[in-house]
Order: structure tokens, then C-alpha cells, then sequence
């Protein structure tokens, strides 16, 4: 059984999700991971989890696609938005068959560290009845800029669901080595995001957030290790979190994500010669 793959709803942010499923469906994904709790931001389409005709032709979907959805994007920790209120996105979640959930730090205050970890600790234990892990994610741009400021937080939360995510460009933003993933718990990963950058890193945030959000490129494009990441971490499925605007005006929402599906299909069997003969175990 080859490498599992995720399409990842920033790739597609404008198909809804049910059709965001049948295209996932289509190209040849395994999974679906849907943005349900909205970051906020300005002109970003809202997919609500209170909106019960969207998640029942979501659940529709799913079931005549076999496609699954894996993770729940995204339980921001803030300030200003309490932790039970992403309690309705968890239960749409485990509704659908996810197993996962990504939460990041977006605070404004640099000595808030006792916040973010109780909050993430509570987030951690709302999303627990429902079979879900928290995955944490560190942009480089939020609270959270490195692999080891998230690890410091799941250390001090200590639940049994917490989880790291890791981005590949973040992961080159922030100059990790495959070393540094190499030491993590396993059972701290669970799902990897993957997407291709430039060498160049920006020097500031709003440059990095241009390419996070607009400019990320396809598996082989860039500049990244492939090769060396994967084989640092367990065998894991691989969502695809790859925003492109150009691409996607280019190719329609369906055509991009088809081609970043085949492009990092290609890249990895190309780099990773015993992919074609290696066998993977069953998504947990």
C-alpha cells in the first residue's frame, strides 16, 4: 500500500466541503482535511459546523467517495475566543471520521506562555471525548515560531491527546533538521503537512505569511529535502497544504489540487525509490 495523501482545505479554501470531497475524490486522494472553524480572516468563506445541511452532504459525500476526513482545522489559541466554543467543530468532526485536530497560538503578549498552556490543555480536553488528538502547529509567523516552543507547551499540558504538526515549510522557515524531528515522540505524529518553497527565506513575517498563504509551490519545485523529512519521521498520512493563487486561477481549484497530488506523488517515488516497495500501516 503506497504513502496516504490529504487534500487540505487551504489548497481549495473556495470548494465548500462536500464538493471539496468529490474533487478530492477525483484525483485521487484518501482524505479530506477541512477547515470548519474559521481563522477570521478577511474575505476567507465561512464553513460552519452549525450549517447541518453542509455537514450532512459533507457525510454524504464521504460515504459514497470513500474518501475520510482526517483533521479539523483550526482551534486557534486566543484571547478572545473561548475554548468550548470549537466544542460544535469537534462534534461535526467525530460526526464525519476525523481523528484529528490542528490548533496555534495566535497571542499578541511574549510572556503569556501559563495561557497558552492551560488553554491548550483545555482544548486538549474537550477534543478527547471525541477521539480526537490536538495537534499543534508553529508558524513561523504566530506566537508559537518554533518546533520547540510547541514542544515546551505539550510538555507542560501533558495530555494523552496532544500532538505536533509539522509543516514542511515552516519547517524550512525555521532551519529544522530532520534531526530535530527524528527526536520527537512518535506518538506525537500523527499527520505531516507538505508543501515546496524557494531557498530564500523572508526576512519578516508579512513576507512569510505572503508565501504561506498565496505563493507555496508543488513537490520538486523547490527547495526542500523531501527525502531527508520523511525519513525522520513515522509513516504517517500526508496532507497536501499547498495555496497557490496564480496556480489556482490557472488550473481551477480542480486542476491544481490534481496537480499537487501527481507532483508530490512523483517527487516522493522519484527521491524515495523504496516507496514502490514499501507497505504502510493502517491510519490510526
Amino acid at each position: 500500500m503506497s504513502r496516504q495523501f490529504s487534500l487540505a482545505h487551504l489548497t481549495v479554501l473556495g470548494l465548500a466541503p462536500p464538493e471539496m470531497t468529490y474533487v478530492a475524490a477525483r484525483c485521487g486522494y484518501d482524505f479530506v482535511s477541512l477547515r470548519l472553524i474559521p481563522m477570521r480572516t478577511p474575505g476567507e468563506p465561512a464553513y460552519l459546523p452549525e450549517d447541518k445541511a453542509m455537514i450532512a452532504a459533507t457525510k454524504a459525500a464521504l460515504r459514497e467517495t470513500g474518501v475520510r476526513m482526517l483533521d479539523l482545522e483550526l482551534a486557534c489559541i486566543v484571547r478572545d475566543r473561548a475554548a468550548a466554543s470549537y466544542e460544535p467543530a469537534f462534534a461535526a468532526a467525530a460526526e464525519l471520521g476525523a481523528r484529528h485536530v490542528i490548533s496555534s497560538a495566535w497571542t499578541k503578549e511574549r510572556d503569556d506562555r501559563a495561557f497558552i498552556v492551560e488553554r491548550y490543555a483545555e482544548i486538549c480536553d474537550l477534543a478527547a471525548p471525541y477521539g480526537l488528538t490536538v495537534d499543534l502547529e508553529f508558524p513561523t509567523f504566530s506566537r508559537l515560531r518554533s518546533l520547540d516552543e510547541a514542544v515546551d507547551v505539550l510538555r507542560a499540558a501533558a495530555r494523552p491527546n496532544c500532538g505536533v504538526l509539522v509543516d514542511s515549510l515552516y519547517f524550512h522557515f525555521s532551519r529544522l533538521k530532520p534531526a530535530d524531528l527524528a527526536a520527537l515522540p512518535r506518538d506525537w505524529l500523527h499527520f505531516l503537512h507538505l508543501t515546496d518553497t524557494r531557498r530564500e527565506v523572508p526576512a519578516n513575517a508579512e513576507g512569510m505569511k505572503a508565501i504561506a498563504r498565496e505563493e507555496r509551490l508543488y513537490l520538486g519545485e523547490g527547495c526542500i529535502d523531501f527525502a531527508a523529512l520523511l525519513a525522520a519521521v513515522p509513516d504517517v498520512p500526508l496532507s497536501i497544504e499547498l495555496p497557490n493563487k496564480k496556480r489556482a486561477r490557472e488550473l481551477g481549484w480542480e486542476g491544481h489540487a490534481r496537480l499537487c497530488l501527481e507532483t508530490a506523488r512523483n517527487h516522493i517515488a522519484n527521491h524515495l525509490p523504496i516507496e514502490s516497495q514499501r507497505s504502510t500501516g493502517t491510519h490510526g
